[in-house]
């Protein structure tokens, strides 16, 4: 508990590429979180509504998203960093590629459970594709959408620690792989409670919206 306290008192200073306070590591972390995440988002979105939406795309594709779905993040980063050159990226990458499968497999359950009744209602009305997706599909399936969303992030908050590991430089993940290196297992502990908090609060505020989005 000391070193926590320790850590929280002072978390914005700044020493140095390796020697930075908490709150910083923290910052960097949530950014590279949040741009892997709606990067994923960007790419899962229209994916899940094309493939709820097509019996058949969804068969030509379930066996991919199956086949890569559980791959470790660890081992998307090499091909991240084959592709970017440049470990800052790579882990954005990484975020975004382990991130979206909760989104997508969501956003197509969702997308594909709309019921035939409103298929017809919107036959019936004449709805152009973009009035069919805006006041159909996706008011229907938003519950399933912000699921995938909560689920997607806190996938991504998990991420983010393996990947600043591999990647070096500064970042929570590097701030505890740092201080194991310096054997102070007290501020790995400090770290890990900080980074389980951050994770908790993320995943309240998406708690939140999806009970108000359900009531």
């Amino acid at each position: 508990m000391q070193t926590f306290l320790e850590l929280i008192r002072n978390p914005f200073y700044d020493n140095g590429p390796n020697d930075k306070g908490i709150a910083i590591q923290l910052g960097v972390s949530l950014l590279r979180v949040f741009a892997g995440f709606l990067l994923g988002v960007l790419i899962a979105l229209p994916l899940g509504v094309l493939v709820g939406s097509s019996e058949l795309l969804r068969g030509a594709l379930n066996p991919v998203i199956q086949l890569l779905r559980p791959v470790s993040p660890l081992a998307w980063f090499p091909v991240g960093l084959a592709a970017f050159a440049a470990s800052e990226k790579a882990a954005v990458f990484v975020i975004a590629i382990c991130s979206l499968w909760p989104t997508l497999i969501n956003t197509a359950a969702g997308i594909a459970s709309v019921p035939e009744d409103y298929k017809n209602v919107a036959r019936v009305f004449r709805f152009s594709p973009w009035k069919y997706l805006t006041r159909v599909l996706l008011p229907y399936a938003l519950v399933y959408i912000l699921t995938g969303f909560r689920l997607g992030l806190g996938i991504a908050w998990m991420v983010i620690v393996a990947a600043e590991m591999l990647s070096g430089g500064t970042g929570v993940g590097f701030f505890i792989w740092d201080s194991y290196n310096a054997l102070d297992l007290n501020r790995v502990m400090a770290a890990i409670l900080l980074v389980g908090l951050v994770g908790w609060v993320l995943d309240s505020v998406l708690g939140y919206a999806l009970r108000k989005v359900r009531v």
